[in-house]
């Protein structure tokens, strides 16, 4: 079955894997978007705000190129700990610090996924529960040693080594590795898109 191509407004490998992954074809469209939480910004309400936000922009990009008029599919993941936002980290130090505290607790990934026409934006947060296993110091130098943490929301990839601190997850593996798929083919199809 050939599908309709979308534009994805993201930079992330994970998510161009993703869409591949369950045979959505798509081109990357870019747009900038000023990912600084606001005062008092609980996550799930920062993860929808900027994944909405982020449609928009790739809504404007495909407006100002002259592109040809497609879905646009926007999504962003963030780390919750007791609802405090840890993003991705300034340096091995602060990767360290976050690491140090999720060891042995559990968190919360949220990923809100945000598709526009042009006309209408839809969007849905896909909330996971991770818990972490204890870590000893020298298991997070390590980690953070190998470079991967340092990109990424929480600072870990469940979909890299990182999957190594992970002892349980509830939720959407593909939603904690950036992209909720079963909520994002469902927002593609109230858009009449023809995925089946």
């Amino acid at each position: 079955m050939t599908r309709p191509a979308i534009y994805l407004a993201s930079g992330s490998p994970r998510r161009r894997e993703l869409l591949a992954q369950i045979g959505i074809p798509f081109e990357r469209i870019t747009g900038e978007v000023d990912e600084t939480p606001w005062p008092r910004e609980g996550a799930h309400a920062y993860v929808e705000r900027l994944a909405r936000a982020k449609a928009a922009a790739g809504v404007a990009a495909m407006r100002a190129q002259g592109l040809a008029s497609r879905l646009v599919l926007a999504a962003d993941t963030t780390v919750a700990l007791d609802d405090h936002i840890l993003g991705k980290p300034i340096d091995a130090a602060d990767a360290t610090a976050m690491l140090r505290r999720l060891s042995g607790r559990v968190h919360e990934v949220l990923t809100g996924v945000a598709v526009s026409d042009g006309e209408r934006v839809l969007s849905v947060i896909s909330a996971s529960e991770v818990r972490f296993r204890s870590l000893s110091e020298a298991e997070i130098a390590a980690y953070v040693a190998t470079g991967e943490p340092l990109d990424k929301a929480g600072s870990y990839g469940a979909q890299g080594v990182g999957a190594v601190l992970i002892e349980s997850l509830s939720g959407s593996f593909s939603g904690v590795v950036g992209l909720p798929l079963a909520e994002t083919v469902t927002l593609l199809q109230q858009f009449g898109y023809a995925y089946w």
